[in-house]
């Protein structure tokens, strides 16, 4: 009997906190893969001022399987520099030659090693770890996949240990094939926060028992909203700060991924393209103009409402949009509970937050990733993996 559609089937979860209850979770089917992508060295490109890059490389992986995927819905999670997708069988084939050419791109045009791996669930499952997956519904547009269990993790680890990596690698070369991007955008400016600092947020609790870290998770997010308010009041995406980018500075990693070719001549018309696009979605936005099938002055507030700034993948990560005084009391209450042995965490300020996007339909379905400027996620996870070992 198929798997295809257990992800299609999954109960929508109306709430994010919904996360801290095990029992909304359901175990993924043993013959679907763990896909696992990153950047090989994203640090060392971030620092060299190359975080857009990385960033739009991290979610080329995602577009180019949901390309193949076409209507059957799977579940993602964008992890900065990379990311994590659940796949059935019947998609695997197809998905191995689109990654791979996906890292040939990533090596050919931007000189990046986009790292490449799949793991059964079966494999996870027969190591004791497991793999529960859910759904929550961000928009009538969005539903964000959250994964449970550690086996995500555990199947990262396969994939980057140099012990394991070879027996999980999905090939090496993808000559002739080119993978499809339709869809993933970078055309809006750095977003800069309005209240004075982005911040990019990883927490892992800690305990070995379930309960223990879903009550750990739980009075985390509400103490977030204690110190931030809800959940508009830190959403580092608003309407203010929205700003379409018209320069070659912002749109030059687009360029460069999604041109026909590496040719020169093709990037300048795909350029061209994106600055004509830009300038009949300003003109369309400022005006508010309604079509038949579109209101134009409504389209900031649909983008935020699709906007993918929190989510859950064995930890939890954030970026909000706050001041000095209360990431400083967040980060109290994150080192108290870390001495307590509850938790380990990891993050980042910055002064603006970047957004990558992937727009099927332009008043439809889309998802924007949100990381943090400077690093972002990448960053803190290099500042989580410090406490870890200490």
């Amino acid at each position: 009997m198929s798997t295809d559609y257990f992800y299609t089937e999954l109960p929508t979860l109306a709430s994010f906190l919904d996360i801290t209850d095990s029992d909304k979770f359901q175990s993924a089917p043993r013959d679907w893969y763990i896909v696992i992508t990153d950047i090989v060295g994203s640090t060392q490109a971030i620092e060299s001022g190359r975080y857009k890059d990385v960033n739009l490389l991290g979610a080329s992986s995602i577009v180019a399987v949901l390309n193949i995927a076409g209507n059957l819905e799977i579940p993602f999670i964008f992890g900065g520099d990379g990311a994590s997708l659940l796949i059935p069988p019947s998609l695997f084939a197809k998905t191995r030659l689109a990654l791979l050419a996906t890292s040939q791109w990533a090596k050919t045009e931007f000189k990046m090693d986009l790292r490449i791996g799949a793991v059964p669930v079966s494999v996870v499952t027969a190591a004791n770890y497991k793999l529960k997956v859910a759904k929550i519904k961000i928009s009538d547009d969005y539903c964000q996949a959250a994964f449970t269990g550690n086996g995500l993790n555990y199947a990262t680890k396969l994939v980057k240990d140099a012990a394991t990596a070879e027996l999980y690698t999905v090939g090496k070369e993808a000559r002739g094939i080119k993978a499809d991007f339709s869809g993933l955008e970078c055309r809006w400016q750095d977003i800069c926060s309005t209240h004075g600092e982005m911040v990019s947020l990883i927490v892992s609790a800690n305990s070995s028992d379930c309960e223990t870290n879903n009550q750990t998770y739980q009075e985390l997010i509400r103490e977030i909203y204690a110190i931030y308010g809800q959940e508009d009041c830190w959403n580092p995406v608003n309407q203010k700060q929205l700003k379409l980018a018209f320069s070659y500075k912002y749109l030059k990693s687009e360029v460069r991924l999604r041109a026909k070719s590496g040719k020169l001549w093709h990037k300048i018309l795909y350029f061209w393209q994106i600055l004509l696009e830009n300038c009949l979605g300003w003109l369309l936005m400022r005006y508010k103009v309604k079509l038949a099938d579109s209101n134009w002055g409504a389209y900031k507030n649909h983008l935020i409402m699709t906007t993918d700034y929190q989510k859950f993948e064995d930890m939890l990560k954030m970026t909000l949009d706050g001041n000095r005084q209360q990431r400083e009391q967040l980060t109290r209450y994150l080192e108290d509970n870390y001495r307590k042995g509850k938790l380990v965490y990891g993050l980042q300020v910055s002064e603006r937050a970047l957004m990558t996007c992937l727009v099927f339909e332009r008043h439809g379905q889309q998802v924007h990733f949100v990381d943090g400027a400077d690093g972002g996620y990448a960053a803190a996870a290099k500042e989580m993996k410090k406490r870890l070992i200490l």
